[in-house]
C-alpha cells in the first residue's frame, strides 16, 4: 500500500509538472519584432484564404466523414479560379473586412450602428443568422436584439464564427480584448452558443500570437467560454477525447457527434443531417487544430475532412495555425496560389489581401498600446492576458422542436388555417416571382399573421434578393397547448406568389434531455 502511494505521488507529481509546463507556454509579457508581428498577421489572413479554398469543392456536402480515398485537389491557380469564378466563396475572409473597414474609418471605438449599418447594406449575399440579421436592421431591429434568438431563428448558427477573426487578429496576446471587439459586433447576427463560436475563435487567434503548441492554445482560449455552456461542454469534451485517443481524429469526430450532433434552432438543420450549428462545426475547428500536430497541410485536411461547413472550418484552423506559424512557415505547396491574387481586391470590397494584412497590422499596434503594451520603433511589447470567461447565455432556453409538419409549398392565399401543438413555432416560406421583381425591386409583400383568431404581426417579405426574409413567422412565448395559424397577405400583385413550406412546432424542453 506504501508503495502504491510513493508511485501515486510520483505520478501526480509529474502530472502536475506536465500542466505546470503547459501553463507556462503562456507567458505574462511578449516583446515581437515588428517584422513578426506582421509576418503573423500576414500567416492569418493567408491560411483562411487558404483554407476556405481547399475546403471549397466539399462544402456541405458531406454530413460524415470525408474519407481519405476521396481526392481534395489543390492546384497552382486554384485560388485565382474562385476569385474570377466563385469568389463568394470567400465570405470567411469579406465579411471580416467589413468590420476591419468600420474600424479604419471610425477608430477602436466605433459604435455598434456602424457595424451594423456597414453590414446591412453591403452588396454581398448572406445566409441564415447573416441574413436574418441583415433583415432586421433593415427593418429596424438593432442588435443586440437582431441577433437574439427571440428574433433571429439561427441564433446558435456559425455565422459569427467564420467572421470573428478580425478580432484576435487585431489583439495580439490580448484575448481579453479579442473578446470585447467580438461582443457588439458578434451578437448583430448571434446570440449563446453562436456568439461563443466567434469568441472562442478570436480568442485563438490572439493566443496564436504568444502560444507554440497547439494544446495549450486550444485549452487556454477556452477560458473564454462559460464553463456551463453546451458550447464550452464539447470543447472541453473534445479536448478529452482527443489525449484519450490522440491517434484517431475520427474516433472524436464520432463521438462528437454522438453527442453534439443535432441542432434545435436553425430550421433548416432540425430534423435533418444538414449542420450549420457553431457547437458541432467549432469542434471540427478544434479536431483539426488538436489532430493535425502543427502540420499546416495535416491541420486543413482534417477539418475539411470532418464534413459540413467544409470550407469554413479549415478557414479558420488554417488561420489560427498560420497566426502561430506565421505566414514564412506556411509550407511553399500552400502558399504558390495566393501570389496570383495578393493585390486582388476581394469581391464586394476595394480591399485586397495585401491591404487587409496593413490594416489589421495598424490596428493591432493600436490595440496593443491601448492595454498596456509599448509601440517602440522596431518591435512591440505585449502585456500578455489570461482569458476571462464572457458572460453566460443560452439560446432556445426550455423549448424543444417537435416535428417538422411539411406544407409542401402552397400558396399562401389558398393554404388556409394551419393546426399545430405547443408552446412555440417557425413558419417556413419561399416567395416565388418573375424577372420584374429581380434585384433592385422595392416592393415588400404585406402578410399579417394571426394566431388563434386575433393579430399577431404583420410581416414585409421584400422580393429584393439581398433582402429576403428567411422565415415568413416566428413565436416561441405561446402557452403551451393547440394554436391556429391563419395569413392574410394584404397587398398581393400578379408576378409574386407566397408559398407555405413547413411549420415547426416547439414543446417544452423535456427533463431527460439533459441527462445525455
Amino acid at each position: 500500500m506504501k508503495r502504491f502511494l510513493i508511485v501515486a505521488a510520483m505520478l501526480l507529481v509529474l502530472v502536475s509538472s506536465a500542466d505546470a509546463k503547459r501553463k507556462a507556454k503562456i507567458p505574462t509579457e511578449v516583446t515581437l519584432s515588428k517584422e513578426v508581428l506582421m509576418d503573423k498577421i500576414k500567416g492569418a489572413w493567408a491560411g483562411q484564404i487558404i483554407g476556405c479554398t481547399y475546403g471549397g469543392p466539399t462544402e456541405f456536402k458531406y454530413a460524415t466523414t470525408i474519407n481519405d480515398n476521396i481526392p481534395i485537389r489543390w492546384d497552382d491557380h486554384g485560388i485565382k479560379w474562385y476569385y474570377d469564378h466563385a469568389p463568394g466563396l470567400y465570405d470567411d475572409v469579406y465579411m471580416d473586412l467589413t468590420f476591419v473597414e468600420v474600424f479604419e474609418k471610425e477608430g477602436l471605438d466605433a459604435p455598434v450602428e456602424s457595424f451594423a449599418k456597414a453590414f446591412a447594406n453591403a452588396g454581398y449575399p448572406l445566409w441564415h443568422a447573416n441574413q436574418a440579421a441583415r433583415y432586421n436592421i433593415l427593418h429596424g431591429i438593432m442588435p443586440p436584439q437582431s441577433g437574439h434568438w427571440k428574433y433571429n431563428t439561427h441564433a446558435d448558427d456559425i455565422d459569427f464564427q467564420i467572421e470573428a477573426d478580425y478580432a484576435g487578429i487585431m489583439a495580439p496576446g490580448l484575448p481579453n480584448a479579442a473578446s470585447h471587439f467580438s461582443d457588439q459586433i458578434g451578437h448583430i447576427m448571434n446570440y449563446g452558443d453562436g456568439w461563443y463560436g466567434g469568441v472562442y475563435v478570436a480568442n485563438m487567434y490572439a493566443l496564436a500570437f504568444v502560444c507554440d503548441d497547439v494544446e495549450t492554445l486550444c485549452s487556454e482560449a477556452l477560458k473564454a467560454i462559460p464553463a456551463q455552456s453546451r458550447y464550452y461542454k464539447c470543447m472541453a469534451d473534445i479536448l478529452g477525447w482527443h489525449r484519450q485517443y490522440p491517434n484517431d481524429w475520427e474516433i472524436a469526430w464520432a463521438l462528437a457527434n454522438k453527442k453534439y450532433g443535432f441542432d434545435i434552432g436553425c430550421p433548416s438543420g432540425v430534423h435533418s443531417a444538414f449542420n450549420i450549428d457553431a457547437v458541432i462545426n467549432s469542434a471540427y475547428i478544434l479536431i483539426g487544430l488538436l489532430y493535425g500536430e502543427g502540420d499546416f497541410g495535416k491541420t486543413v485536411d482534417i477539418s475539411t475532412r470532418c464534413g459540413h461547413d467544409s470550407d469554413c472550418n479549415p478557414a479558420s484552423a488554417g488561420g489560427i495555425l498560420a497566426t502561430m506559424l506565421g505566414y514564412e512557415a506556411i509550407p511553399e505547396y500552400w502558399k504558390k496560389p495566393l501570389y496570383e491574387v495578393m493585390d486582388r481586391e476581394f469581391k464586394y470590397t476595394d480591399i485586397s489581401y495585401n491591404r487587409a494584412c496593413e490594416m489589421s497590422y495598424n490596428q493591432a499596434l493600436e490595440v496593443v498600446e491601448r492595454y498596456g503594451g509599448k509601440v517602440g520603433r522596431k518591435d512591440v511589447k505585449i502585456k500578455v492576458q489570461t482569458p476571462e470567461p464572457v458572460r453566460f447565455e443560452q439560446s432556445f432556453e426550455g423549448i424543444w422542436p417537435k416535428e417538422k409538419i411539411q406544407i409542401g409549398g402552397k400558396d399562401i392565399l389558398k393554404v388556409g388555417q394551419l393546426s399545430f401543438e405547443g408552446k412555440g413555432v417557425v413558419v417556413g416560406h419561399r416567395v416565388s416571382h418573375t424577372a420584374e421583381y429581380k434585384l433592385g425591386s422595392s416592393y415588400e409583400a404585406r402578410v399579417e399573421v394571426w394566431v388563434d383568431g386575433k393579430l399577431d404581426q404583420t410581416v414585409l417579405l421584400p422580393v429584393q434578393a439581398n433582402n429576403y426574409k428567411q422565415e415568413i413567422y416566428n413565436n416561441y412565448d405561446l402557452t403551451e397547448g393547440k394554436h391556429t395559424l391563419d395569413f392574410k397577405w394584404t397587398n398581393p400583385v400578379l408576378g409574386v406568389d407566397i408559398l407555405i413550406n413547413y411549420i415547426l412546432p416547439y414543446v417544452t424542453r423535456p427533463a431527460e434531455i439533459d441527462t445525455f
